[in-house]
Parts: structure tokens; C-alpha cells; sequence
């Protein structure tokens, strides 16, 4: 008899697992995929195909596009660069297999037990896992759903695993395709499309939506999307995809916009149009648990479903797919279980594009308070007044800070730029704390770094900006 079955070792399943085990209670993690020698593959796919892989290739690619194109403004002759696919990728999969190896660790340093095979819930305290040669029941008191999720299908671009890939073959490929075609505009087809352009590919991009990243500030999707087709990124809006026909060689593309029709053709297409969750296959008819239209498992605040002592937290439940967001419900669940208060700010979950510049954000945008009808007021700054963003040659971008018109309380924080995730993540911290523009205006911020931008556009909330003008309140 276990304490907590969990289902899945991705951000989500791994992290509740080491957790609960911290917390004296015994576990086991239940994971379907295996390695090439038949063990137990840990990390799901933010760790084996998703979040670290793409930020492998993001580093890698800046650094050969930095070579070829800004290594002369400091002063540095070189060579054109020579590149090497192949070493890259074995970096890459180095990378990986360091990580899912720590898990591996951290399992055994914590006594959580390891099981190989796909699982299916019977009832709130039964687990039936299903393996290659066999299958067997596991006890429980407790179990937590965290198998993840995976790319988006569309039937009008089958993948094929050859010229038409998903995500995962987009982190795979041999060589650097001349024309490289993307359906999809969001988090993922970007920073795929980023990481390929820099290495030589010319890059068009088809999105469905006419909106350019709808879920982010306004003028900083605005920038983002000048910024993008100016490094090569060619974003064509409110193209919807008809047909995708592959061949040998080559992959003919069909999409409509506004009304007419247009042909493309490209080496490899990737399609990069959402994620799905993993839900197929987990529930018995009759354990009790519904899944809605969208595959999602409903749950309530705290991540309980309708069936009393069934979890399910990450990719499978409401709310962005985000690895961070799934790791903090996992500790929040598992500290329920075990008789501690907890629970999860879900207006302060970050969001994150690894593109480069980075694009980063927390908390509300002007037309989610516009929408509410709270008054608010904002600040910004640009990196171009940064003397460290200037230094490393990296000024583009801006941070914007929300507050409340009343009481000064941050609201949201917003940047676009260079080290933006970590600029924001300060941000996180501060409206955490129920901090103020004024408050933050107030901390002392290092010089020179670029998170003095965030000090300033704090400062500009309430007109007090020093290394820029203050507009007039």
C-alpha cells in the first residue's frame, strides 16, 4: 500500500513525488516511456524533448548567429564559422541525459519508487499498470495525475516524421533545411522558428490568428513582431492552413489569407499549433473522472477532481502549460495530502519566450484592467537607456510596470529584452509580496545591470524616472 501513486514524471510527477517522499510519505511514479536499453525515462518531455533540448539549441544557435554577425563590433575578426549539426545536437542530447539522470538520483535518494509501464486508474485507490510483458494492480491511498501533455495533431498536415515534423523532430534534424515552413505563431513555433533561422534556414511562419501573441502586452507583441521579421522571421497572420502535401523532397504547402489562395514550398514544415493532454487511455469507465471537450481533467483550487483523494495537476488540468506552473501544483497537492495548508497564486505564474531577445510577462496586461475596469497606471524603460544592455550590444526591448492607480500595488510586469525572464521573475517576487511601484522604486538595484530597468520603469510609474523623461501625469 502506497501513500501517493503518481502518474507521470514530468515537472509535475517528479517534482510531487520527490516531494511527498520528503514529506514521510511512501511513493511511487509511475512513467510509460523507456530508453533505448529498456529503463525507466524520467523528465517527460519538458526535460527529454521540450523545455531544455530547445533551450540547448537556442544557446547554441545564438552563439554561431553572434559569430557571424556581431563578434566585429567588439573588435573580434574571425573566420566565417563552421557548422557543425551534429556535435550540436550530441551537446544537446548530453544536456539531456545529464538531467533525467539527476531525477533518476533524486528517486533513489529519496526513496521514491520507480515503475515502468502505462497506468490506468481503476478507482480513487487502485492503479492498474500495464507493461510490455505483463501487468499488475498497485494500492493506494492517494493518486496524482501529472502525464503531460503532447503536440497538437491537424489533419490537414499529418505528421510524417520526415518533412513534416512536430515538435520533438524539429530538435532533430540532420542539417539545416534551406526552407523551413511553421504553422503556428505561439511559444513554440518561435522559438523553433529562432533557433533555425540563425542557423541558415529562411523561415516563414503561418498563423491562423490575426492577432500576434494575443495573451501579451500589446506594444510589446507589437515590438516583438518587428523585432522577429527583421531577424528573419517572415509572420504571416491570419493564414490558415488548407493542405500540407509531402513528397520526397520537399513539402507543398496550401493556406488561405483574406480570401485568396497561396502555394509554398519548403524543405521541412513543422507544426507547432498547441499541445494536447495526455489523457487518453488513463481513466476506467467507471473510476469516476471525466475528462471535458478540450481532453482536461476538472479540478477545482486546489487540484482535486470530482472523485475524492484524485489529483491531477500540469498539462492535464486549466491553466498554461508551463513546467514551473506544473511543478507548484505538484508540492501544493502533496502538502494537502499530507495535512499541510498550501496553495498556488495562480495570477502570479510567469510566462516565458526563449527567443532573443527574450519576451517575458506576470500578472495583468493594460487591456485586461481596460476589460475590468480598474484604473491603473503604467511605467516603462527602455534598454536603450541601459549602460549594461549597451555594453554587451543588446538594447532592444523595453520593461513596462502596471499598477494600480488607487493604491500603487504592482499589477502586472512586462518585458522585452535582453535577460527578461530573470528581469520579470523579480517582478514575481515583488507582487508576491503585495509590493508597490513606489516600493520597488525604493530597492536598491546593482549598477551597472540590465534589471535596472525594471527599478526605473518602477520609478516612472509615479514620474520619477531618473535616466529617462517622465511623462506628464
Amino acid at each position: 500500500m502506497y501513500d501517493v501513486i503518481v502518474i507521470g514524471s514530468g515537472p509535475a510527477g517528479y517534482v510531487a513525488a520527490i516531494r511527498a517522499s520528503q514529506l514521510g510519505l511512501k511513493t511511487a511514479c509511475i512513467e510509460k516511456s523507456f530508453d533505448a536499453d529498456g529503463n525507466t525515462r524520467l523528465g517527460g518531455t519538458c526535460l527529454n524533448v521540450g523545455c531544455i533540448p530547445s533551450k540547448a539549441l537556442l544557446d547554441s544557435s545564438h552563439r554561431y548567429a553572434d559569430a557571424i554577425n556581431h563578434f566585429s563590433d567588439h573588435g573580434i575578426a574571425v573566420s566565417k564559422p563552421k557548422l557543425d549539426i551534429s556535435k550540436m545536437m550530441d551537446r544537446k542530447n548530453k544536456i539531456v541525459t545529464q538531467l533525467t539522470s539527476g531525477i533518476s538520483g533524486l528517486f533513489k535518494a529519496n526513496k521514491v519508487t520507480k515503475v515502468l509501464g502505462h497506468a490506468k486508474i481503476i478507482d480513487s485507490n487502485h492503479v492498474e499498470v500495464i507493461s510490455k510483458d505483463n501487468s499488475e494492480v498497485l494500492e493506494t491511498k492517494n493518486i496524482i495525475i501529472a502525464s503531460g501533455s503532447s503536440p497538437i495533431n491537424i489533419p490537414v498536415a499529418e505528421i510524417n516524421h520526415k518533412n513534416i515534423v512536430d515538435s520533438t523532430g524539429a530538435l532533430e534534424f540532420e542539417s539545416v533545411p534551406k526552407k523551413l515552413g511553421i504553422i503556428g505563431a505561439g511559444v513554440i513555433g518561435l522559438e523553433l522558428g529562432s533557433v533555425w533561422s540563425r542557423l541558415g534556414s529562411e523561415v516563414t511562419v503561418l498563423e491562423a490568428l490575426d492577432e500576434f501573441l494575443p495573451m501579451a502586452d500589446k506594444k510589446i507583441a507589437k515590438d516583438v513582431f518587428k523585432e522577429f521579421n527583421k531577424q528573419g522571421l517572415n509572420i504571416n497572420l491570419g493564414c490558415k492552413v488548407t493542405s500540407a502535401l509531402p513528397n520526397n523532397k520537399a513539402v507543398s504547402v496550401t493556406y488561405e489569407h483574406n480570401g485568396n489562395v497561396s502555394e509554398a514550398t519548403f524543405d521541412k514544415l513543422i507544426v507547432a499549433v498547441g499541445r494536447k493532454p495526455n489523457t487518453d487511455n488513463l481513466l476506467d469507465q467507471n473510476c469516476g473522472i471525466s475528462v471535458d471537450e478540450k481532453g482536461l481533467i476538472p479540478v477545482n483550487d486546489f487540484c482535486e477532481t470530482d472523485v475524492k483523494n484524485i489529483w491531477a495537476i500540469g498539462d492535464v488540468v486549466r491553466g498554461p502549460m508551463l513546467a514551473h506552473k506544473a511543478s507548484e501544483e505538484g508540492i501544493m497537492v502533496v502538502e494537502r495530502i499530507a495535512g499541510k495548508h498550501a496553495e498556488m497564486a495562480y495570477n502570479l505564474v510567469p510566462s516565458v519566450i526563449y527567443t532573443h531577445p527574450e519576451v517575458a510577462w506576470v500578472g495583468q496586461t493594460e487591456e485586461d484592467l481596460t476589460q475590468a475596469n480598474i484604473e491603473f497606471k503604467t511605467g516603462s524603460f527602455p534598454f536603450a537607456a541601459s549602460g549594461r544592455a549597451l555594453a554587451s550590444g543588446e538594447s532592444t526591448g523595453f520593461i513596462k510596470v502596471i499598477a494600480d492607480k488607487r493604491t500603487d500595488t504592482i499589477l502586472g510586469v512586462h518585458a522585452f529584452g535582453p535577460s527578461a525572464a530573470d528581469i520579470v521573475q523579480q517582478g514575481v517576487v515583488a507582487m508576491e509580496f503585495g509590493a508597490s511601484a513606489e516600493d520597488l522604486g525604493l530597492t536598491i538595484f546593482s549598477h551597472p545591470t540590465v534589471s535596472e530597468a525594471l527599478h526605473e520603469a518602477a520609478m516612472a510609474v509615479n514620474g520619477q524616472a531618473i535616466h529617462i523623461g517622465n511623462r506628464k501625469k
